[in-house]
C-alpha cells in the first residue's frame, strides 16, 4: 500500500538514496531541500520538490497541501567546525528548524517522525565501545548539543501530543553522492584527494577511531524502523571500530595512490 511521506533534506547524501528507495516500493513522496547542501539532480524525478528552508514559515502551505503520514527528517545544519565558529546558527537550523517541522507534523496529524541524530556526536568522550543507547550523553559541540535537543523535543511532542518517533544516531555513513568538498564524510575526502593525484591531510593523529557505515545499510534501517510499532532511539551502525589511519591506509591501497600521511591540527569539537 502506497503511503504518503515527506522528507526534509531529500536532495542530500543520505536523504536522495533514501527517496529512491521510497519510490522503488511505490510510496507518494515529497522532498523538501534549500539546497545549501544538496544536489537538485539527486532527487528522483517521480517526487515532489519544493526548494525551501525547514525555518520558513512556508512550510506550513507543505503540510496543509500534501498531508503526509510519515516525515523523515534528515535537514541539518551538518558540519562540527560550523558549528563551534557559529553555534547561533546551528541552534537556528537544527533546533528551531526541527522544531518548525514538528509543529506543522502535529498539525496536519502526521503519524511517525523519523529524526536522524548521530552517534559520531551525541556521546562525547566514550567509556564504552561500541557505545549503547543508554552510554551518558555530553557531546563535545553545538551541533552535538543540537542533535541531542532534536531528540528531547521528539520526546516532549510524543509526551504532550502523541506523536510518534524514532531518533537513529547514525554513525559515520559513506558512499555514492557524499560530498567530497565538504568537512564530513572523511571516505569520500581521501577517496576524491586520492583519485585526483591530490594530498589528504589526517586531522590529527588519525588513531582516533570512527564507525563507518554504508548509506544502503542506514536507509535499511530507517524502513524498518518506520512501522508505527517502532518507537525510541536507536544507533545506527557496525558496531566495529576504524582508526582514520586504517581507513587511509584502505583507500591509499585501493586507489593505489603514491601519496604520504600527512598530518594537520585535530578539529575542534571533535573526539
Amino acid at each position: 500500500m502506497s503511503t504518503k511521506i515527506l522528507v526534509t533534506g531529500g536532495a542530500g547524501f543520505i536523504g536522495s538514496h533514501l527517496v529512491d528507495r521510497l519510490i522503488q516500493e511505490g510510496n507518494e513522496v515529497i522532498v523538501v531541500d534549500n539546497l545549501s547542501t544538496g544536489k537538485r539532480k539527486n532527487v528522483n524525478k517521480k517526487a515532489q520538490f519544493y526548494k525551501m528552508d525547514i525555518q520558513s514559515k512556508r512550510i506550513e502551505r507543505v503540510f496543509r497541501n500534501e498531508r503526509p503520514l510519515i516525515v523523515v527528517h534528515l535537514a541539518a545544519q551538518m558540519s562540527v567546525r560550523h558549528s563551534t565558529e557559529d553555534p547561533g546558527f546551528d541552534a537556528q537550523v537544527n533546533i528551531l528548524g526541527t522544531i518548525n517541522v514538528l509543529e506543522h507534523a502535529v498539525k496536519q496529524g502526521v503519524r511517525k517522525v523519523t529524526f536522524a541524530s548521530s552517534g559520531g556526536v551525541i556521546y562525547g568522550e566514550q567509556e564504552i565501545f561500541p557505545a549503547a543507547e543508554s552510554h551518558r550523553t555530553e557531546p563535545l559541540s553545538p551541533y552535538g548539543i543540537s542533535k541531542l535537543a532534536g531528540e528531547k523535543y521528539l520526546a516532549y511532542y510524543t509526551n504532550a501530543t502523541g506523536l510518534r518517533y524514532v531518533a537513529l544516531r547514525f554513525a559515520n555513513v559513506y558512499g555514492p553522492r557524499q560530498d567530497s568538498e565538504g568537512e564530513a564524510g572523511v571516505v569520500a575526502i581521501f577517496s576524491k584527494q586520492m583519485l585526483d593525484g591530490g594530498q589528504p591531510i589526517v586531522n590529527g593523529t588519525g588513531k582516533q577511531t570512527r564507525d563507518f557505515v554504508y548509506v544502503d545499510d542506514v536507509v535499511e534501517a530507517i524502513l524498518v524502523t518506520m512501522g508505527e510499532d517502532v518507537q525510541g532511539v536507536f544507533n545506527v551502525g557496525t558496531g566495529q571500530e576504524t582508526t582514520i589511519n586504517e581507513c587511509y591506509g584502505i583507500i591509499k591501497n585501493l586507489t593505489t595512490c603514491q601519496c604520504k600521511e600527512l598530518y594537520g591540527a585535530a578539529k575542534k569539537g571533535e573526539q
